[in-house]
């Protein structure tokens, strides 16, 4: 039987990891997020409330859309809390599952940045982060974003407003050419 994430163009690696969670049946802004992000055509806005299966919705796309032979970073996650961004980092690493050559970094402020550093040395494919200590990473010339091909806001509404400046640097430091979801 074809799985209803197979329908939406999610691959069985994939697949199988979001089955041994029990996740099943995608929902709302999974079933309308997944097909449009897996096109990788356009930038795109989603909306919908906590708890509603956001992370899945963009970060099985985002795990398939990602090269695991560049070893450059390709995506930037930002996040307004360290909470958030643990939570996500903690999410992808686990539908990464069966993609061992998929490396995921968790950079949010209020903890050492060294380790995190030393972490960013070796490849990154995914960084999820927190808008200042994404600036800090950078101004350390620790993270290299030219070659970033998504930028990913999670909860884009509060970062907008209470984050705007440190939003804006942070794009320009990306290519002109990268999605944003």
């Amino acid at each position: 039987m074809e799985s209803a994430f197979s329908k939406l163009g999610i691959q069985a690696n994939i697949i199988k990891v979001i089955g041994d969670l029990n996740i099943n049946q995608p929902t709302e802004i999974q079933e309308k997020a997944i097909p449009i992000l897996l096109e990788n055509k356009s930038d795109f806005i989603g909306l919908a409330k906590t708890g509603t299966g956001k992370t899945i919705a963009f970060g099985l796309p985002l795990l398939q859309l990602i090269n695991p032979e560049n070893t450059k970073t390709q995506a930037i996650i930002l996040v307004p809390t360290r909470e958030l961004g643990n939570q996500i980092f903690t999410n992808l690493t686990e539908f990464a599952k069966y993609l061992p050559k998929i490396k995921i970094v968790s950079t949010c402020g209020g903890i050492p940045i060294k380790p995190q550093i030393e972490s960013l040395k070796n490849e990154t494919h995914i960084v999820v982060a927190t808008p200042g200590r994404l600036l800090d990473l950078i101004s350390k010339n620790a993270l290299d974003l030219k070659e970033c091909g998504f930028l990913i806001l999670d909860e884009a509404d509060e970062m907008a407003t209470a984050l705007k400046e440190s939003l804006e640097e942070i794009i320009s430091f990306l290519p002109k050419n990268r999605k944003t979801w």
